[in-house]
């Protein structure tokens, strides 16, 4: 039987409770420290979830005194950066809540040190791991809906959350659009190339001190060995402050390539058309079912997400959600805010 791998967790608060629940299931994982500014709420994660473990706000410390072998960040935006690089400098492969960083700078320089440092960093990306995201990526793969034209997603959610996300600027695109936008890579299976227009704003009667709504139309490109999205634009409209008829969490999407569309409302309601027969003034389609997924193995949300980076940090693996990869997904959220600062369009290298 392997020896459990020690992990750190770095911010104690309301986000912190999920990734307990799953770690602590794990019989991989050993849980020797609690970190976070506020020692009142590490000492009470650790009271709840490891009572032998330490709690401290000097994650160094408790590092050099555990010898851990990974660190949790679930730490602010803000926190990510220091986060991670000091983990990395105490030999720590690290899994982290998203956003990635809270700049393009930041995160390039700590995707950099993990490839210096010889260790795993990968980010939360939860909508990777289920199981209707999945079934949707694996049908869109098959190429049934031809070559993917126009991707568009609508995410209307009234969040009351309090406390930083109150306060916090560009809210609902660094905070909540990085979701949407690598949903959109992930199903896609494409990268930004361009934000062609983006605008945030905060309407009346908003909650949060800054722009909590968003439009952002994006073009997309095909990676090298996928083709079934060619130039997609993907277009992104939403809101945090959407009184009523919200949608899910996982927004509402409608896909549409050169031989049929579809419609998902994030949830449980699915519609797919294909062509079936051209020549008149409309096409006729045949509507056809979402076929069942092939390995449901990995679709637990966090807990999946977890136990696939503590199975790479043992087989020396590269993670779904690697930060090298997840960087990408990141400049499509500092892209938008650029070019709804600036009014223009912006170019993603």
């Amino acid at each position: 039987m392997n020896i459990p791998l020690k992990a750190v967790i770095v911010g104690c608060g309301g986000m912190a409770e999920q990734w307990l629940k799953s770690a602590v299931q794990m019989p991989d994982i050993q849980l020797v420290g609690f970190v976070d500014v506020n020692v009142a709420a590490a000492e009470a994660r650790r009271d709840q979830f490891a009572p032998d473990a330490l709690a401290s706000s000097d994650l160094a410390a408790v590092l050099r005194q555990t010898h851990a072998d990974m660190v949790f960040d679930v730490a602010i935006p803000e926190a990510h950066h220091t986060v991670t690089l000091t983990a990395l400098a105490h030999g720590c492969h690290v899994l982290g809540e998203k956003p990635l960083a809270n700049s393009m700078a930041e995160a390039r320089e700590m995707v950099a040190a993990a490839e210096k440092a010889g260790k795993l960093f990968a980010v939360i990306q939860n909508r990777r791991y289920m199981e209707p995201i999945q079934r949707l990526r694996e049908f869109l793969a098959t190429g049934q809906l031809g070559q993917l034209t126009t991707v568009n997603c609508d995410f209307y959610i009234g969040a009351h959350f309090g406390g930083f996300r109150d306060r916090m600027r560009h809210v609902l695109l660094l905070d909540m659009a990085i979701h949407t936008f690598d949903q959109a890579r992930f199903l896609t299976q494409t990268d930004p190339q361009a934000v062609l227009f983006a605008k945030e704003w905060n309407p009346a009667g908003s909650w949060y001190d800054h722009d909590a709504s968003a439009i952002a139309v994006f073009e997309m490109g095909s990676r090298p060995g996928h083709t079934i999205g060619g130039n997609v634009i993907y277009t992104y409209r939403g809101s945090w402050c959407a009184e009523g008829v919200g949608t899910t969490w996982e927004a509402d999407w409608r896909i549409i390539g050169t031989q049929g569309s579809l419609r998902w409302n994030g949830g449980d309601q699915m519609q797919i058309e294909l062509v079936d027969e051209t020549g008149g003034f409309h096409s006729k389609v045949k509507t056809i079912d979402l076929p069942s997924l092939r390995d449901s193995s990995k679709t637990q949300g966090h807990r999946s997400l977890i136990a696939e980076f503590v199975e790479c940090v043992r087989a020396e693996k590269v993670p779904n959600t690697v930060a090298s990869d997840n960087i990408k997904s990141l400049s499509m959220v500092f892209g938008a805010i650029e070019s709804a600062t600036l009014g223009k369009r912006v170019e993603l290298a």
